[in-house]
């Protein structure tokens, strides 16, 4: 990455799945560029352990480590609650936790608040996330937000959004990547004047993670986590992407969405849907 060591020193840079291949990736290596990296993880003891190993990895003490299972909207307003709690800034938000298509022959799974699992943990749990920490955000700007999606995306059935007919674990996973994308093409425009930028991106084709290895519909890895780790970064904190905004990467490069993204009224029906679903009005504090 060519942007200086330096730059990056007084930063507070959060990663939500950090514990594990692209996000533990993208931790490590901002921590080794000096960033104070808050990492987010669902289990307590591979979180710690993670730290641990990257603490070790980059002589960077400047991490803490937050957990949080995703499944959960509790658990996430909670984990704003503590972030907003503990930290003073937040200059990055990058939401990379999710969870992938899962077996071809597996059943539809729900999420702690009933809701299909893929659509919660992919896309309402940072869609919240990211609503609830927009104080800090704005506090710190200018201020970064990058949404790490899928160049596979299916376009949302809003008569079937829970997809309780015809589930499929590819395609649940696909339209939640499409939610992301909409979500932030959606919040760009509102944060148009903040000093808050809003990137959605696929980092690279199947890389070489668990979410890739675990699942049966594809032959394998095609890149590594290192390719999609430094695209990541690239919308995170290069120089070069100041200011911009709203925009869908293919990696280091703009790139076009799905067609359902650039649909104003298809993203209204899907904020309206995810406000109501996250009880976002309700919680405002």
């Amino acid at each position: 990455m060519a942007h200086p060591v330096q730059t990056l020193r007084n930063q507070v840079i959060l990663v939500t799945g950090a514990t594990d291949g692209l996000g533990k990736r993208v931790a490590r290596d901002l921590a080794a560029q000096g960033a104070t990296v808050l990492l987010h993880g669902r289990s307590r003891e591979k979180g710690e352990a993670t730290l641990q190993e990257i603490r070790e990895a980059t002589g960077n003490h400047k991490l803490i480590y937050y957990n949080a299972d995703f499944s959960s909207l509790d658990a996430v307003r909670q984990l704003s609650k503590d972030i907003q709690t503990d930290q003073e800034r937040l200059d990055v938000l990058i939401n990379n936790a999710g969870t992938g298509a899962g077996l071809r022959q597996a059943l539809r799974e729900k999420s702690t608040d009933g809701y299909e699992l893929r659509f919660a943990v992919n896309y309402l749990a940072p869609f919240l996330l990211t609503h609830r920490l927009l104080p800090l955000l704005r506090r710190s700007a200018p201020a970064r937000i990058v949404n790490v999606a899928s160049a596979g995306q299916r376009p949302i059935d809003f008569d079937n959004v829970m997809l309780e007919d015809g589930y499929d674990g590819l395609r649940a996973y696909r339209q939640s990547k499409l939610a992301l994308v909409m979500f932030t093409f959606d919040l760009a425009e509102d944060l148009r004047k903040s000093g808050i930028t809003v990137n959605s991106l696929h980092p690279a084709t199947l890389m070489s993670t668990r979410m890739v290895l675990e699942t049966d519909y594809f032959a394998g890895p095609m890149s590594t986590v290192e390719e999609g780790a430094h695209a990541v970064e690239y919308l995170a904190t290069s120089p070069d992407l100041g200011g911009v905004t709203g925009e869908y990467f293919d990696g280091k490069q703009r790139a076009r969405a799905n067609a359902q993204a650039y649909d104003k009224e298809a993203r209204r029906r899907l904020r309206i849907l995810s406000e109501q679903l996250t009880k976002l009005k309700e919680f405002d504090d």
